[in-house]
């Protein structure tokens, strides 16, 4: 009830908002889909059903600045989660994002609810833009890779030649004797008109013996009508034959108002768990803010895998004891951003 009753204020008082401070901005995305999921897992049959968020995650969200004088500025952004199908908001109101931080010639530096250092470089090369069934959104899952910090301050840095250097602290909080549940991150982009490279690292202290490490690596070229990027993301946990692993190699091709992807991507688990999925995803503009779409996933799992297909918001994922299990997707949808 205290999140609606936020959500009723915020949404109310917009108008004072936008005539105290012009550059206030409204925006979200809305995306609906009917979809055709199957786990392939025994006793589990293929459904159909209504989704949101099969191209990107439905939302909604205010940004905006003050001009504080001699190039600063001080910003902010929160950004709310809302399912089509069902008009649900996400757990944690602002939980996509929501930082206030200041910004000038020197780069960005927010605090609150941030997207992570390798999380970026994920994002920047994925042609699937982390939507569509088969995207590296699956390595974020189950916790594997960390996407978001919450109690983070978070650092990028002004271009320099192209590049662009990130870093951020997020505090566990924990107040018992033990680990700490901190984590620090950095992260390395370089960007030069079509071409794009990223690396970037996280340590976090969640058991007392080692400390769980991640990784992101990854690069992109835009050749004329052609985008093709790659990347590889690995998650080392504590503890025995634990290390994470995922390859992708996309490429999209856009002729007019036709836009056709395809991805392929190879997970591995250090204790023998496998899987190699290929995915492919249409696009057709209606208009610069609104397109049709549909995509189709499948997954390959060995004896000893249950990886599944993940789309901005929804996955398709076998349960832990259905071992070799091959998940497959398909979806139709329409996305219109504002």
């Amino acid at each position: 009830m205290q999140y609606k009753a936020l959500a009723a204020a915020l949404i109310t008082s917009l108008p004072l908002f936008a005539h105290a401070q012009t550059n206030v901005t409204v925006y979200g995305v809305m995306d609906a889909a009917i979809a055709s999921e199957d786990t392939d897992a025994p006793g589990e049959k293929r459904r159909t059903v209504i989704n949101s968020g099969n191209q990107s995650s439905s939302r909604l969200g205010f940004r905006g600045s003050e001009d504080l004088g001699n190039g600063l500025k001080a910003i902010f952004n929160i950004e709310a989660g809302v399912a089509l199908d069902t008009g649900a908001a996400d757990s944690a109101l602002f939980g996509r994002r929501s930082v206030v931080g200041l910004q000038g010639g020197f780069g960005q530096l927010t605090v609150g609810r941030e997207y992570s250092p390798i999380a970026s470089v994920a994002a920047a090369t994925d042609v699937f833009g982390q939507g569509f069934y088969g995207s590296n959104l699956s390595a974020f899952t189950t916790n594997r890779l960390t996407r978001r910090l919450s109690n983070s301050v978070n650092f990028k840095s002004a271009p320099m030649s192209g590049f662009a250097v990130l870093a951020a602290y997020s505090a566990g909080e924990r107040t018992t004797d033990g680990p700490s549940g901190n984590l620090v991150g950095v992260a390395l982009e370089y960007a030069n008109g079509p071409f794009y490279a990223g690396a970037g690292y996280h340590r976090l202290e969640r058991l007392a013996t080692e400390d769980d490490k991640e990784m992101a690596v990854g690069a992109g070229v835009k050749l004329g009508d052609f985008d093709i990027k790659a990347n590889y993301l690995q998650a080392d946990q504590a503890g025995a034959n634990n290390e994470f692993e995922q390859i992708n190699l996309s490429a999209a091709y856009t002729l007019g108002v036709n836009k056709f992807f395809v991805n392929l991507q190879r997970n591995e688990i250090e204790n023998g768990a496998r899987g190699n999925a290929w995915a492919v995803a249409y696009t057709y503009s209606l208009s610069k803010r609104t397109n049709l779409y549909t995509s189709y996933g499948s997954m390959r799992n060995n004896g000893r895998g249950t990886f599944g297909l993940n789309s901005s918001s929804t996955n398709v994922t076998p349960v832990a004891t259905a071992l070799g299990a091959d998940p497959t997707a398909f979806t139709v949808g329409v996305r219109h951003a504002f």
